[in-house]
């Protein structure tokens, strides 16, 4: 554990204000829900909470399926980090955070799709050889939770193409189930 010389105090209804500095590091938005652990020393440790981290290894078992059926690289991830993939090199996508750009993605709530020449936008922060095709926003009960998106490589076949109207479905699908499963 990393400490940071900051201080706050508690508040006469319990509350304590995490400093803006960390939070913007951290990528905590307002209402994301935090988890709070404890230890045997008395600390208190607070942790993003991921709901469809909860749910990694049937997110995994789902990419692998549309890999496997539709030939399709899938990435899975929740608002920061990828949870899980098909298709594309687990060592370099696993647990990265997402670019900034496909964060906007994210955000924008509705279904991203590439287009003809258009800009590439890359699944992580560091680039990584694979850009996205097309891209769904996973929602629970309203709230963005993450995200499901069929990615391409930068250099090879497939390069600038527009995803067809089955990937777009297929994307939206599994989007939409995987937001099902989470308000179960």
């Amino acid at each position: 554990m990393k400490a940071t010389g900051i201080v706050r105090r508690i508040d006469d209804l319990g509350r304590v204000v995490i400093p803006k500095e960390i939070r913007r590091t951290m990528r905590i938005r307002e209402g994301d829900p935090l988890e709070i652990y404890t230890d045997r020393e008395g600390e208190v440790i607070f942790k993003k909470y991921s709901p469809i981290g909860e749910m990694a290894s049937f997110a995994a078992q789902y990419a692998e399926t549309l890999q496997k059926t539709c030939s399709m690289a899938v990435v899975i991830c929740d608002r920061d980090a990828v949870i899980a993939s098909a298709g594309v090199p687990k060592r370099e996508y696993a647990d990265k955070k997402v670019s900034s750009a496909f964060e906007e993605i994210i955000e924008g709530r509705s279904i991203y799709t590439h287009k003809e020449n258009g800009e590439r936008i890359s699944v992580i922060e560091d680039g990584g050889s694979y850009y996205v095709s097309c891209a769904m926003p996973i929602i629970t009960e309203g709230d963005i939770v993450g995200c499901v998106a069929s990615v391409l490589p930068h250099d090879g076949e497939g390069v600038d193409r527009i995803p067809t109207d089955l990937e777009t479905k297929l994307i939206q699908t599994a989007a939409g189930f995987l937001g099902k499963q989470l308000e179960n």
